[in-house]
């Protein structure tokens, strides 16, 4: 169910865990269904004696799709305008991801009601991985 501009206002969040506890095997699920075979995402040993990381690390886009299923969860499917966001931190296996969208601005544009969303996605430590904004168009 699409969400209504009549139910919310300026200030009201939205929150939901978007990952329990991060396997490998997703991170490397991810990989397949993207493409990006990087190493860093699935090679332990060049990870940790090439590349120095203390162990593999979800790709930043998977994080970013996580944070997007909390927006279409919230605003509606094919609500989305405008999704944007900046990686601030790594996301390793065993993290737990909480995204919130927090409501900027309810508005009107070329006869659209829309509302602009500022992002967080947090780790299990309260730890931010993502940050971001989104624009998504509202029912009355």
């Amino acid at each position: 169910m699409a969400l209504k501009a009549s139910q919310i206002k300026v200030g009201d969040t939205h929150s939901e865990i978007v990952v329990e506890n991060l396997s490998r095997t997703q991170v490397v699920m991810y990989a397949g269904a993207s493409g990006d075979y990087n190493p860093l995402h699935s090679d332990e040993v060049y990870t940790t004696q090439a590349a120095g990381y203390p162990s593999v690390f979800a790709h930043g886009m998977l994080t970013m799709g996580l944070t997007g299923k909390m927006l279409t969860n919230y605003v509606g499917d094919g609500r989305l305008k405008k999704f944007g966001v900046r990686f601030t931190n790594q996301v390793w296996p065993g993290d737990t991801l909480k995204s919130t969208a927090t409501v900027a601005a309810l508005r009107e544009e070329g006869g659209e009601r829309l509302v602009d969303l500022t992002l967080s996605t947090t780790n299990q430590d309260g730890k931010e991985v993502v940050s971001g904004t989104a624009t998504a168009r509202l029912d009355p």
